[in-house]
C-alpha cells in the first residue's frame, strides 16, 4: 500500500522502509509511527521477506525524533497516555518481528529516533551521523527511550547522554555499543546491502528462533535465561534447517534452507 510518510519496497528478500518526511526531518509523528507499524506488519506477514532495513531519504538526517509540535498540544491526560503508546508498541513489534532489522543511519539520529535505532538488531552508521537524546534541553525527558539506552549502554554513559542532552559522533557511538559499524558516507548503502544479503542467505527459521530468544531472555534471571536457552536449543536442533546446515557443512556445499 502507498504511504504518506515513508517508502516501502521489497527486493531480493529484503524489505526497505525509508522514512520520507524531509520537510519535518522525519519527525516521528503519530502518522509516521502508525505507518511504520503498518509497514513492519507487512514485512512480518510476507514470507518472501527475510530481512528489514530501516533507512531515510533525507541526505543529512535519519530522524529528528518525536514530533515536538504534537507533544506541545493540549489534551486530556488519558488521551496523552494513549497517544504515547505508539513507541512501546513499535519497539515491541520490532523485537518480536521474527526477522532481523538493520538501521541505516546516514544522518542525525536524535531523541525518539535513537530509540528506533536501538530497537533494531544491527546499526550501520555513516561517519557524518550523530546520536543524542536532547529532550532535557526542551523541558522533557526520554523516559521510554531510556529503557532501550539502558539495555545497550553502561549506566554512567547513559545518564550522561540523558542528563546533559549532548550529541555524540558516530565514532563515540561505536565505542559505546550504540552502533555496530561506521563507514564513509558513500559506502553506507553498500555496507547495508552486504549485511542484508548475508542475513537473507541464512536460515529464516533459525534467525527467527534466535531473534525471538534474544528478545525474550533479556530481562530473565540467569537461571531462567539458561533454562529458556536450553529449551530453545533443543527446538532448534530438531528442525530440518539445522540438520541441513550441519550436513551442508560436512559435505562442503551451500545449504538449502526449507524454513522448517
Amino acid at each position: 500500500m502507498p504511504y504518506e510518510t515513508l517508502r516501502y519496497k521489497v527486493a531480493d528478500a529484503i524489505a526497505t522502509i525509508a522514512l520520507d518526511q524531509p520537510e519535518t526531518r522525519n519527525a516521528l509523528s503519530d502518522v509516521l509511527l502508525d505507518e511504520l507499524l503498518d509497514a513492519l506488519g507487512a514485512a512480518r506477514a510476507d514470507a518472501g521477506v527475510r530481512v528489514v532495513v530501516i533507512a531515510s531519504t533525507h541526505a543529512k538526517v535519519f530522524s529528528s525524533g518525536g514530533d515536538l509540535a504534537g507533544f506541545g498540544t493540549t489534551m486530556a491526560l488519558a488521551d496523552r497516555y494513549a497517544a504515547n503508546g505508539r513507541f512501546p508498541r513499535l519497539f515491541t513489534v520490532m523485537g518480536e518481528l521474527g526477522k532481523p532489522i538493520i538501521c541505516a543511519a546516514g544522518g542525525h539520529v536524535l531523541a525518539g529516533a535513537l530509540g528506533l535505532a536501538l530497537a533494531c538488531d544491527l546499526v550501520i552508521a555513516s561517519e557524518r551521523a550523530t546520536f543524542g537524546a536532547p529532550e532535557i534541553n526542551v523541558g522533557l525527558f526520554p523516559f521510554m527511550i531510556a529503557v532501550l539506552i539502558g539495555r545497550n549502554v553502561g549506566r554512567k554513559k547513559m545518564t550522561e547522554l540523558l542528563l546533559l542532552g549532548e550529541r555524540i559522533d558516530a565514532a563515540e557511538a561505536l565505542r559505546l555499543g550504540i552502533v555496530n559499524r561506521v563507514v564513509a558516507p558513500g559506502e553506507l548503502d553498500a555496507a547495508v546491502a552486504d549485511w542484508a544479503a548475508q542475513l537473507a542467505a541464512k536460515s529464516p527459521l533459525l534467525l527467527k528462533l534466535g531473534k525471538d530468544a534474544l528478545f525474550a531472555q533479556q530481562d530473565l534471571a540467569l537461571r531462567d535465561a539458561l533454562e529458556y536457552g536450553r529449551t530453545q536449543l533443543a527446538i532448534a536442533q530438531s528442525t530440518e534447517d539445522a540438520h541441513e546446515g550441519i550436513a551442508a557443512f560436512l559435505e562442503r556445499r551451500e545449504p538449502q534452507w526449507k524454513g522448517r
